[in-house]
């Protein structure tokens, strides 16, 4: 079964509560077999749109992914992200 990874570019504009964010979605990034491979740190954007902060997350599966994103726990600690940052999301499958 190939992995998946969950690919967030955002651009965070109250970083208190984003930080609530980011406490709040470490239970269920575990709960679901979460390894964090990249967040935040040095980058060079060379196409499209910038967002400063960026988050990459391989899950066991992309049905992994999924539920960890439709989980009842993850989407408390989005509810925490709103009006915290811009965010753009994506899950894909691996190879």
């Amino acid at each position: 079964m190939p992995k998946a990874y969950w690919i967030a570019h955002v651009t965070v504009t109250d970083p208190a509560q984003y930080q609530l964010y980011a406490q709040a979605s470490a239970a269920p990034f575990a709960e679901y077999g979460a390894k964090i491979l990249a967040r935040g740190g040095t980058y060079q954007a060379l196409e499209g749109a910038d967002h400063p902060r960026n988050v990459v997350i391989e899950f066991p599966s992309l049905q992994h992914a999924l539920d960890c994103y439709h989980s009842d726990a993850y989407q408390a600690a989005r509810a925490l992200r709103e009006n915290a940052g811009i965010p753009n999301i994506t899950i894909v499958e691996g190879v």
